[in-house]
């Protein structure tokens, strides 16, 4: 599994559907051109570094090698934190998932120039992913960090943290693993503490409820130093499943 063949061109990716999912979305693809960098990164390590739909459902333990803490990262964007956290890991494997074709380009660059081997990447849509290529209970830790926060209220429809989507994470875990939320707009991080407080099969890290300290282990993205400077704060959220 680790010698993924198509596509092996940026336009053949983006030739290959986002979503198989019919509805509501959360994201909106933007038409960002890779650089020539990040163009020559994807044609050279795609091949060995990408995940496709048409792969099936993966045995990760199969794509790494190896046996490790897995970790799921949904809308890396730029990829600068993914590759942080995997080179502060070698010890565990990372899958992360980017609508975005500049960002897969630029993720892929900084795994070349890196040298990371722990890190996998998905260029389509994250249900697809969640639905028809992981197994369930495979994932330790899935962590959204910063997702769009649709902050008109006729935009909330579109928040990627819903129950629906929560339940499904929950099945990917194993039980004990952790879904890490992060953002910088209040009102998204109250609805995020609402929808994870009421799933079941979840529950708070923090006994008395609430939001996490951040953890050392989660990079300081250039949204959250974003939100810094607009005078925002940032709200984590950890929860763990129960079951």
């Amino acid at each position: 599994m680790t010698d993924h063949k198509e596509p092996q061109d940026p336009k053949e990716a983006a030739d290959s559907p986002v979503t198989t999912r019919r509805g509501v979305r959360s994201f909106v693809l933007r038409q960002g051109r890779m650089t020539e960098g990040q163009k020559k990164a994807f044609e050279r390590s795609w091949p060995k570094y990408g995940l496709t739909r048409e792969d099936g459902m993966i045995d990760p333990r199969e794509v790494f090698g190896r046996d490790n803490m897995l970790n799921l990262e949904i809308g890396f964007g730029m990829g600068r934190s993914l590759a942080d956290m995997a080179e502060a890991a070698p010890e565990q494997d990372f899958i992360g998932v980017e609508v975005h074709q500049p960002g897969v380009g630029a993720l892929l660059k900084e795994i070349e120039d890196r040298g990371l081997e722990n890190v996998r990447i998905y260029s389509i849509d994250a249900n697809d992913v969640i639905d028809l290529c992981l197994p369930d209970a495979c994932l330790d830790r899935v962590m959204v960090f910063f997702p769009d926060p649709w902050h008109k209220k006729k935009h909330h429809k579109r928040r990627l943290i819903q129950p629906e989507f929560v339940q499904r994470i929950r099945h990917k875990l194993r039980v004990g693993g952790i879904l890490h939320l992060a953002t910088d707009w209040e009102n998204y991080a109250e609805h995020m503490l609402e929808v994870m407080s009421a799933s079941e099969g979840f529950a708070n890290t923090q006994e008395q409820g609430g939001y996490s300290p951040k953890p050392d282990d989660r990079p300081i993205t250039k949204f959250e130093k974003r939100g810094e400077s607009l005078g925002h704060g940032v709200w984590d959220l950890l929860f763990y499943r129960t079951n």
